[in-house]
């Protein structure tokens, strides 16, 4: 008698290989699901992986093709988002609308009840409904990049690496005998660090304008403002005796306006495009803990509820608050949701 049938989103990777192991472990009908996203080699090697991962636990492999709706909902989109002097995460776009969107429709389609992945994060079902949380290793911890989540898909989803360490993982993985050894990973999955600047160059034309300071005094030309975000410091081409920043990008004017590393730092920002995972939209303003990036530390906040926006005031300035990223919402280690950022206040 099985808990049920999974479908584990297999990439090729050692977190994903562990995960459709400890199902299997668990005595739930398990098979593999691999996506293609993108034509390289890298995605060859992951594919390979994957059927590897699956001869070796003995379970059922499956392909799906999805590069035409990566390029569409992923890919386009962070070049929309850059041309338009905002700083997009296409992580949580990929969660949102193909691992956790098609690739759970096909996953049901085969008969799942549930979709699984490697991410490092905790799930909790329950007849009142489903809720989720930060990994037992904080360190590891990848719950902000699904704050998407709502409840009809959260209710078919399984992680089960949610109370394991990265370390137990690999252990486990070498146990199974299941391929640890892994190229380098990439920040992108679809752009290398040996291509990026040609991926960039490709997607953005050269369209130069003025670098400003503060007072709109020009200091030099940039080389398109999709290849600035908010807060570098590198790579300005300006010599100056004091560091300088990128404060603002501005579509309109086609300009970067630079200042000083103390101007970056702001206490109030808005965020749209929300998700709540609890279904619920708060009425009333709420006391939060939040994270401006991925890699931030989560900071107090009060949550301000809107029509279709919400403000945060932050009790100390954050650096570098940046269109485009997302915010996400904590109460201590559960996700509350999140939203886009689309604006900071002083």
């Amino acid at each position: 008698m099985t808990k049920g049938k999974v479908a584990v989103a297999l990439s090729g990777g050692v977190d994903s290989s562990v995960a459709a192991l400890l199902l299997k472990e668990a005595a739930y009908e398990v098979i593999g699901i691999h996506m293609r996203l993108w034509d390289s080699p890298h995605s060859e090697y992951q594919a390979h992986r994957a059927e590897t991962i699956c001869r070796i636990l003995d379970i059922p492999c499956h392909q799906v093709d999805l590069q035409k709706e990566f390029e569409s909902c992923v890919v386009d989109y962070f070049c929309r988002e850059y041309r338009q002097g905002r700083t997009p995460n296409p992580c949580v776009a990929c969660n949102q609308h193909i691992k956790f969107g098609l690739l759970l429709d096909k996953a049901l389609s085969l008969g799942a009840d549930y979709l699984a992945t490697g991410h490092y994060a905790r799930v909790e079902h329950s007849g009142d409904g489903h809720r989720l949380f930060k990994a037992a290793d904080t360190g590891r911890d990848q719950s902000y990049f699904l704050y998407t989540l709502t409840q009809e898909k959260l209710g078919h989803v399984l992680l089960p690496l949610g109370e394991h360490s990265r370390d137990e993982v690999k252990q486990m993985a070498e146990q199974a005998g299941l391929p640890t050894a892994a190229r380098s990973s990439q920040d992108i999955c679809f752009i290398s660090r040996k291509n990026y600047a040609t991926f960039l160059s490709q997607r953005f034309p050269a369209q130069p304008g003025d670098i400003v300071d503060g007072r709109g005094n020009k200091l030099g030309q940039h080389r398109g403002i999709a290849f600035y975000t908010i807060g570098q410091r590198h790579g300005l081409g300006l010599a100056s005796a004091k560091p300088l920043y990128v404060l603002r990008i501005e579509p309109e004017s086609n300009r970067i306006v630079l200042g000083q590393e103390k101007e970056l730092y702001s206490r109030k920002l808005a965020a749209q495009k929300l998700n709540w995972i609890s279904g619920k939209i708060p009425r009333e303003p709420i006391t939060v803990t939040a994270k401006i990036r991925y890699k931030s530390k989560e900071a107090e906040a009060i949550v301000f509820p809107g029509n279709d926006s919400v403000d945060v005031h932050f009790a100390q300035p954050q650096k570098a608050i940046t269109p485009g990223q997302a915010i996400v919402f904590y109460n201590m280690d559960e996700v509350l949701g999140g939203g886009i950022i689309y604006q900071m206040e002083k």
